[in-house]
Formats: structure tokens, C-alpha cells, sequence
């Protein structure tokens, strides 16, 4: 799979600007605002992002004691990525703010500097092996949903469509597959119809034949059709919210005890 590097770097670079708008107007009060992300505040999501680039540019986390069994600590990424935000936590929000310019300066410095050679490389991700043109995309994928995350709690929505939103979707697009067929369970011969609507509307088209993949057109009508907004898609696959506290929000037709089970089960990242 070839990653387009000059749109998605362009598009990491924008994403950090969009981040740095998101925050700049806060108080200290509102910096500490809990997250929809367990036991994260606004900070502390910074903090995360910080540490991910960081990470990137070769730098060692924080030395700092998580405790392993956390609610919020499920895996060696998340121990990792908790490093980084108790390690930081002692920052004020204006020193957040310089600490992300400085860090995701340096990142730019680096990507511009990466020939397509090293782009197209393989890299380890946080899907396992693929490109560092991969990865990139990945950390876009995080970055805009991490905005998401900021704005969300504090009643500031940002523009979720254009070419930000359409290179992070890319990362869902290539699980949908997965959340119809395996965690959705939907059964052999099934027809599955997604419709978005919003900042990012699509048709999506499951066909299950054996196992679930994506097609352009179906042999016949959908056996379930699922509808929904765009927004409202994206953080029931991140986890950022349960499908039962959407209800009216999300129309079910046709085999609707496949479709309920479908949009109860689209969490997906890590």
C-alpha cells in the first residue's frame, strides 16, 4: 500500500497546528478538564502526543512508576504512553504549550528532511510492521482524533472534514471489514450498508461471503443498512463512546438484530 507523503505530511503539520488553536486560549483550570479518555485530563492528552513524537525523534520517556494494573493501563503501549504523561504532568499548560511547539518543530524539521526511500521503508507501528509513510499516517489518525478529544470536552468542535479528516479516516476505512465481520459478527451471505453522513460522508458496502470484505456495489439489496453521522462513526470506533447513550441518533434497517450488534461492537483501537 503506497502512503501519498507529501499529503500526509502536510497534513501531520496542519494537525499540529490545529491542536496548538485548540489549546492556546486555555486557563490552567480548563487544562485540567477530565478527558473522555479514563483517568486523562486535556493535559495529560498532550502530554501523550508530546511523548509519542518525542519517541519518534529518538528520546527516552520520563523515568516515572506506572502501576501495571491501572483501569486505564491495559498493555505494554499504554505502561509506555502513561510514562510520559505522569512525567510531565508537573508542566504548566503554557509549558505544555512550548514543550509541543519545540518537539513537533523538531518533527518537522525531520520529516522534510526524509527522502521517499525512508518514507516508503519498512518500520515498526503500533499495527505491527508496515512503511514509516504508515506510521505517519497512523500518528495523523491519533493526532485528529486526540483534537477531537480536546475539543469535545471543552464545547470548542474544529472542523472535522477536508483533507485531515479524510487521510485519518483512511485508518478506520481499512478496519471496517474487521469490526462488520468479526467483532460485529454478521452472518455469511450478509449485506451490510453503512451510510455517513457530516463532515465525512460515504457510502460503505460489507459483503460476507465466507468472511466479510469491502465491495463497491452489492448482487442484491442490503440485508442491513446502518446510518449515522460521520462525527458520531468515528469516536464509537474510537471507544470514546458506547452506541446506547446515542439512541435516535443511529437508524437500523433491515436485519436489525445484525446491525444493533454491529454498532455495539465498532471500538477498535488500542
Amino acid at each position: 500500500m503506497s502512503i501519498d507523503q507529501a499529503a500526509v505530511t502536510n497534513a501531520l503539520l496542519q494537525q499540529w497546528d490545529a491542536i496548538e488553536d485548540a489549546l492556546a486560549p486555555l486557563n490552567e483550570e480548563r487544562w485540567l478538564t477530565p478527558s473522555v479518555l479514563p483517568g486523562w485530563t486535556v493535559h495529560d492528552v498532550l502530554s501523550h502526543v508530546v511523548g509519542t513524537e518525542c519517541m519518534l525523534l529518538g528520546e527516552e520517556p520520563p523515568v516515572t512508576h506506572v502501576e501495571p494494573h491501572a483501569a486505564h493501563v491495559h498493555n505494554e503501549i499504554g505502561a509506555f504512553n502513561e510514562r510520559w504523561v505522569e512525567g510531565l504532568r508537573d508542566r504548566t499548560g503554557a509549558q505544555m504549550l512550548d514543550l509541543f511547539r519545540d518537539v513537533t518543530g523538531r518533527r518537522r524539521a525531520a520529516l522534510a528532511a526524509l527522502t521517499p526511500e525512508q518514507w516508503s521503508a519498512e518500520s515498526w507501528t503500533p499495527v505491527g510492521k508496515d512503511t514509516y509513510g504508515r506510521f505517519m499516517r497512523i500518528r495523523l489518525f491519533d493526532c485528529w482524533m486526540h483534537e477531537h478529544d480536546i475539543r469535545d470536552v471543552l464545547g470548542a468542535p474544529g472542523d472535522e472534514g477536508g483533507a485531515r479528516g479524510e487521510l485519518s479516516f483512511a485508518e478506520i476505512d481499512g478496519a471496517i471489514s474487521y469490526l462488520v465481520g468479526k467483532k460485529g459478527k454478521a452472518p455469511d451471505g450478509s449485506r451490510v450498508q453503512i451510510e455517513l453522513t457530516g463532515p465525512l460522508p460515504r457510502t460503505i458496502r460489507i459483503a460476507v461471503d465466507g468472511r466479510a470484505k469491502r465491495v463497491d456495489a452489492f448482487d442484491t439489496e442490503p440485508t442491513t443498512t446502518i446510518t449515522l453521522d460521520s462525527r458520531l462513526f468515528v469516536r464509537l470506533t474510537g471507544g470514546r463512546t458506547p452506541a446506547e447513550a446515542h439512541v435516535g441518533e443511529i437508524a437500523v434497517a433491515g436485519d436489525t438484530a445484525v446491525g444493533e450488534r454491529i454498532v455495539h461492537h465498532l471500538a477498535f483501537t488500542i
